[in-house]
C-alpha cells in the first residue's frame, strides 16, 4: 500500500488553553509513540488530516510522517485514535504510531461480496455477518479489502472464517476460524406465508369443532 505524506509540527506545549489556540489556528494537537521510540507531542494542520483520512479507511492508512521542527525527520505510522467532537464532528486530537516496515501489524480489512449467489437469485437473503476482518500482514501489503465470490452459495449456505482465501502473508491473530462470516437466508415471504397457512388451518379446525358441539347438543336442547 501507498505511503501517503503527512506534515507535522513538533509543540512544546500542552492543556486545554494551547490546544484551543492550536485549534483557532487551524490545526490539533497529536502525538506520536511506538515500540522502543520517545514519545513525541505534534500538531497537525486539520485540512491535511481531513484530506489523507478521505482517501483510505482509517485503520489502514499508512503515512509518511514528516515532523518538523525536529530536523525533518520522517517517521512511517498509521491512526491508532482520531478522536472527533461529539457535537460539532470536528477533529480534535489524533494518536500515531510508529510502523516497522519489516514486522506484521494487526488491521482490519472490510470484506466485499462479488457475484450474485444461487440462493438470492431464487429469492434468499445474503447476510454479512461480518464487514470487518483483524488480520495480520506486513504494512506495505495492507490489503484494501477481502473479496468473496458468492456466486455459488445456495439458500441455507453459510462460508467460515477458515474458507476465505487470504493472501500467502496474511495471517489470522484468532484461533478462532470456526465463526460464519457469510450465509444465505431463506426468503422471508415464503416463511411468513407458511406461518400463515398454518395459522389459518388452526383456525378451520377449530371452527369445524365447535360447529360439531353444537349439532351434538342441539337434539339434547329439544327433549
Amino acid at each position: 500500500m501507498e505511503k501517503l505524506e503527512l506534515k507535522t509540527n513538533v509543540r512544546t506545549t500542552t492543556g486545554n488553553g494551547p490546544a484551543r489556540e492550536l485549534r483557532r489556528q487551524g490545526s490539533i494537537p497529536a502525538v506520536f509513540y511506538g515500540h522502543n521510540t520517545e514519545t513525541m507531542l505534534l500538531s497537525v494542520p486539520i485540512k491535511a488530516l481531513e484530506q489523507v483520512t478521505k482517501s483510505a479507511n482509517i485503520g489502514q492508512l499508512l503515512l509518511d510522517l514528516v515532523i518538523e521542527g525536529d530536523d525533518g525527520t520522517n517517521k512511517t505510522a498509521m491512526i491508532r485514535e482520531l478522536q472527533v467532537h461529539p457535537v460539532s464532528g470536528n477533529l480534535i486530537h489524533v494518536d500515531f504510531y510508529e510502523v516497522d516496515m519489516k514486522r506484521k501489524i494487526t488491521v482490519s480489512i472490510p470484506i466485499v461480496t462479488v457475484g450474485k449467489s444461487k440462493g438470492v437469485e431464487l429469492g434468499g437473503m445474503l447476510q454479512l455477518v461480518r464487514r470487518e476482518l483483524e488480520v495480520l500482514c506486513l504494512p506495505n501489503e495492507i490489503p484494501e479489502s477481502i473479496e468473496v465470490d458468492v456466486s455459488d452459495m445456495d439458500i441455507g449456505d453459510s462460508l467460515h472464517l477458515d474458507e476465505l482465501e487470504l493472501g500467502d502473508n496474511i495471517e489470522l491473530p484468532s484461533a478462532d476460524v470456526n465463526f460464519t462470516v457469510i450465509t444465505v437466508l431463506a426468503p422471508v415471504a415464503e416463511e411468513e406465508e407458511e406461518e400463515e397457512e398454518l395459522e389459518e388451518g388452526e383456525e378451520g379446525a377449530e371452527g369445524d369443532e365447535g360447529e360439531d358441539g353444537e349439532a351434538a347438543e342441539e337434539p339434547a336442547s329439544e327433549g
